[in-house]
Parts: C-alpha cells; sequence; structure tokens
C-alpha cells in the first residue's frame, strides 16, 4: 500500500497570523487604512514587509508579538495591480463582504446601511492587525508599524479597533472560546482532535492540495497567490443583558439556566464539550487542550447530549454527518479567531449599560465561499442540514429572527420560543493576506 506524502509547507513564507496558535491571554489592535497615492502605498508594503520578514528571522519562542498585513480587492487596485490579475481572484472576494450580505444574512439592523463606516466601503484598503501577550509588548510593535506609515501623508487609518482575550479565554457571553480550530497537515503545531486526520494544507493555504485533491484556484501571477490565505473580518456586536434575560425567564432555576446556556453553544462556560460533558461543567476538561477539541458526535447523533442545533455543533458537524452523502464536513472546515472587544458586562446584570462590546471574528481559508460562506448560510443561518428547515442559530440568528430552538429530551422534547439574535453585525471585509514573497512583489510593482 502506497503512503500519501504529507505536505511541506514553506512556513517561512507564510504570514504568522494564518496558522499561529495565539497565546492565552493576549491584547490586540486591528487597523484599516486607506491608499490616497500608488506610490506611497508601495512605499507602505516594503516597510511592512521588511517588519515581518524581521518577525521571522526571530525563533517563535521568543516572539512576544506579531502582525499580519492583508488587502482587499479595492486595495490591491489602488498598489496598481492591473484588472486583469484583480480577475482571477474570486469573485465573492472581487464583491466584498457589503455587497454580499442579503445572501449571509446581514439584513435588518445588521444591513450594511447600519454598519460602521469605513467598513464595507472601498474606502478600506489595507488590514493590519497587531496581537501581544501583554500590553508593553502590544505598543512596541504597534509603534514599530506605525513609523511604516507615520511619514507618508497620503496613508490615512480609517478604522481602529483595540480587543483582547482575558485569561479565561471567555468572551462577552461568558464562554471559553476559540477552541473548535482544525489540526492542519504540515502546520506544525499540536495535533488537538485525534477523532478527525488533520486537514489538507491547501484548504486554508493556497499552493498546496487540498481536501479534494486538487489544487484551490489561486490569483495570478503565482508570485502573488501562493502562500497567501483570504481573510474574514466581521465586527459582532453582542447584546448580552437580552441573552442573561431570555435564560433568566425561560429557566426555572439558576442550575437549569446554566445548563440552557450550555445547550444553545453546545460548550460548558470553561469550554468543555457537552459531547464529554453532558450533565455538568468540568473546568479541567475545559482547559485540557488534548482533550477539549478531541471529540465526535456519532455517538449522540439524536442530540441528547449536546444539541444538533447548537452553536458549536452548527459551525462544525464533526462526524455527525458522515453518513449523508451530499455533505462532506471536511470541505467546510474553518480557522477561527475570536477576540473581545468592550468592556465586559458586570456579572448578574441584566440591563444594558450602553457600552459598545462584542467579538471581532476573523476566518482564514482558501476558499471564501466554500468554506465562510457555506458555513454561515447553510449550517448558520438555515436548519435543514438537522431537519429543522425553521431554525438558525440560537445564538448568532441568521435567516429565522426570532427563532425556536430544539433540546432533545426523554420522554419529551423542550423547544425554546422567540429566541431574538443576540449578536448584530457592525461590518465586515474580506481581505487577502499574501505570503511574504508576495509582498515583496507588491511593493516592487512597476505601474
Amino acid at each position: 500500500m502506497s503512503v500519501e506524502p504529507k505536505t511541506v509547507l514553506e512556513l517561512d513564507d507564510i504570514q504568522a497570523g494564518a496558522l499561529r496558535e495565539r497565546p492565552s491571554p493576549y491584547v490586540g489592535r486591528y487597523l484599516l487604512l486607506q491608499l490616497h497615492d500608488a506610490g506611497e502605498g508601495r512605499e507602505l508594503v516594503r516597510r511592512l514587509h521588511a517588519l515581518l520578514a524581521a518577525e521571522k528571522e526571530a525563533p517563535e519562542d521568543e516572539t512576544q508579538a506579531w502582525a499580519t498585513v492583508a488587502f482587499t480587492c479595492a486595495g490591491l487596485a489602488a498598489l496598481g495591480v492591473p484588472q486583469s490579475m484583480l480577475d482571477t481572484f474570486p469573485a465573492e472576494f472581487r464583491e466584498g463582504m457589503a455587497r454580499r450580505a442579503q445572501e449571509l444574512g446581514d439584513l435588518g439592523p445588521s444591513g450594511p446601511e447600519h454598519w460602521e463606516w469605513p467598513l464595507g466601503t472601498d474606502a478600506v484598503h489595507v488590514a493590519v492587525s497587531v496581537l501581544a501577550r501583554d500590553e508593553r509588548h502590544l505598543q512596541i510593535v504597534a509603534e514599530l508599524a506605525r513609523q511604516r506609515y507615520a511619514d507618508l501623508s497620503s496613508i490615512e487609518v480609517v478604522w481602529r479597533q483595540d480587543c483582547y482575550q482575558l485569561p479565561s479565554g471567555r468572551t462577552s457571553f461568558g464562554f471559553k472560546d476559540g477552541i473548535g480550530n482544525p489540526d492542519v497537515e504540515g502546520s506544525g503545531q499540536p495535533v488537538r482532535n485525534r477523532h478527525e486526520r488533520p486537514i489538507k494544507a491547501g484548504e486554508f493555504i493556497l499552493g498546496y492540495p487540498d481536501e479534494t485533491g486538487a489544487l484551490p484556484p489561486m490569483p495570478a501571477p503565482e508570485v502573488l497567490g501562493r502562500n497567501g490565505t483570504f481573510l474574514v473580518l466581521r465586527k459582532l456586536r453582542t447584546d448580552v443583558a437580552a441573552y442573561r434575560r431570555y435564560l433568566r425567564e425561560a429557566a426555572r432555576s439558576r442550575e437549569e439556566e446554566r445548563l440552557l446556556a450550555a445547550k444553545m453553544v453546545g460548550r460548558w462556560p470553561s469550554g468543555a464539550p457537552l459531547a464529554l460533558a453532558p450533565e455538568t461543567d468540568d473546568p479541567e476538561l475545559g482547559a485540557d487542550p488534548t482533550r477539549n477539541n478531541s471529540f465526535g458526535y456519532r455517538e449522540d447523533l439524536r442530540g441528547f447530549k449536546c444539541p444538533a442545533g447548537a452553536h458549536a455543533r452548527r459551525a462544525n458537524p464533526r462526524d455527525a454527518l458522515e453518513d449523508e452523502n451530499s455533505v462532506d464536513v471536511r470541505l467546510h472546515r474553518m480557522i477561527r479567531r475570536g477576540t473581545s472587544y468592550g468592556p465586559m458586562l458586570a456579572e448578574g446584570v441584566l440591563d444594558d449599560d450602553g457600552l459598545d462590546r462584542g467579538i471581532i471574528f476573523v476566518f482564514a481559508g482558501s476558499h471564501l465561499k466554500r468554506q465562510f460562506e457555506f458555513v454561515k448560510t447553510q449550517w448558520i443561518n438555515d436548519g435543514v442540514f438537522i431537519g429543522a428547515s425553521d431554525e438558525s442559530d440560537p445564538l448568532v440568528g441568521g435567516a429565522h429572527t426570532p427563532t425556536d430552538f430544539t433540546i432533545p429530551h426523554v420522554p419529551i422534547r423542550r423547544r425554546l420560543r422567540q429566541l431574538p439574535s443576540f449578536v448584530t453585525t457592525r461590518g465586515g471585509e474580506y481581505c487577502f493576506a499574501p505570503g511574504l514573497r508576495a509582498l515583496k512583489w507588491l511593493g516592487e510593482l512597476d505601474t
């Protein structure tokens, strides 16, 4: 029997933010820039390339902070990338998130007409994220990044968002986040899920075979596309007070309130999955990276432990769909990085304090449509794949808002009624994060 060769990734050319696990806790900052002059824009790219290249030379265990640089389609055009090359990018990237809002379910209060400016507009050209283990190192790297554009008068900072992860890893809803990312073949990161083979690198990094055995479509020329990845950036406001009030009104006790919250999410606050801890939270399990993502749903197809409509199970049904010939879960896996912004609502408070808080959602992958857009429209917004066509994700809403949420139980299932959407989209962008050689090429474009 022949052994399939393992993928060897050109890790020195891949931006660190694509595959590297984030430390916990951490602090960060997102900047969106507008380029008013192509020549100065390319000078900025040359300087940012030098910054990222210097980061790559430092030992990973000594790195205290790092940056990621990505471009919208409008940003690549502003740098002088010819239209013939832009046309080799996927249609959804060229259109941008705002123009695809209806398909994504960003309607009503989440519609682009209500987004924060300049999110979703052609004024966004460059996205820069800086992440660090602590505030001191964030300021050091943020200042290094600022120096790259401070003397370039045509570079305008049009948006800034500070963010963080608490030592507990919990978001504003009170649940530990960032657990369910796939293991990626060739990434050099430790394998966390013993229940599935690592996903092919081509699902996340361009230039390598994906799960179909083929190379994903790659922007031309090759130097521009290879070792790049597409990024989705979304700012999501969370209505934590409304979420808490709904649970308080639906539950008969504080214990049941905690259980209902876990059923909606698919995990306990500690991160312990319901598939392994169906009755009570298990903080030791939740804190163990070798166990908290190593499970499947094959032994719980009817959802008595973790409902099929729970948020985490919708986003990644794992092995629960193995018998469904029309769906290959491995083709829809995503690398997801969720980061909190705004102050936490004080424990036990049921009234909104008027402060802005939520999650900065970041996706990385090779297929915007097959990965992010499929999961958002088919699994999060809809319920056809679990036999509940009139139900959406109970936490983030979707096509059916308000929605119901079914919790299987013996002898009688329970159905939560009229859940509002506790999450509102405040804006977003589709971006492309090139490899380091591609950044160098962009900086040297001769137009």
